[in-house]
């Protein structure tokens, strides 16, 4: 029976590659210069994660300072929004946790895995749809429980996150964050209103 790999090291191989693509991006990735900057092989790396694609995709996932996993905590816990106005707070914190200092260096790299999956969804497509659905799954529940039907409600949440994100790309740009943030208010602005049923 083959020897199952050490949960530890995978773990510590996961975070030193994420700080490696944080650093220099995904673009020119190879697993080779990878594995001498990790002071490993590349035989090593498939070892524990297969494929370059999943070894991306888990030291990503593994990220504990992401967004993600805050909201997915707070919406299963009894802080979970209540109301368009409690909605809005949680968007307004989840808006502040993109920005935080220890997260925002590697919001390029996020960028640049959503644009990859676009450009090439056999390979990182997979990591761009289960972001985007995690976080519209999560909404449309939280639209759920504010009385919304099932449509309304997805329709609701894929407007909030798409929009989101799309503003999140914009506050990269130069000169991007402050444009981003009052763009980001104003959405809210406009879409807590909406977010009353009647």
């Amino acid at each position: 029976m083959p020897r199952q790999p050490d949960q530890g090291k995978r773990r510590e191989l996961a975070d030193r590659v994420r700080a490696y693509l944080v650093r220099n991006g995904l673009a020119e990735l190879s697993l080779r210069p990878l594995a001498r900057a990790l002071g490993t092989s590349d035989r090593m790396l498939l070892y524990y994660f297969g494929t370059k694609e999943a070894m991306v995709a888990e030291a990503l996932a593994l990220d504990e300072r992401r967004p993600l996993l805050h909201a997915r905590d707070t919406l299963a816990s009894a802080e979970a929004p209540r109301d368009p106005a409690g909605l809005r707070r949680f968007m307004e914190e989840t808006w502040q946790r993109f920005n935080a200092p220890d997260l925002r260096p590697a919001l390029p790299l996020y960028v640049e895995i959503m644009a990859a999956g676009l450009i090439d969804p056999d390979r990182y497509g997979p990591l761009l749809r289960d972001v985007l659905t995690e976080w519209t799954d999560l909404l449309t529940s939280v639209f759920r429980g504010l009385g919304m039907a099932q449509v309304r409600a997805r329709t609701e949440a894929a407007l909030l996150v798409d929009a989101t994100f799309g503003l999140v790309v914009a506050s990269l740009t130069e000169d991007g964050r402050e444009r981003a943030d009052a763009a980001f208010l104003a959405l809210l602005d406009r879409l807590e209103p909406g977010w009353h049923v009647t």
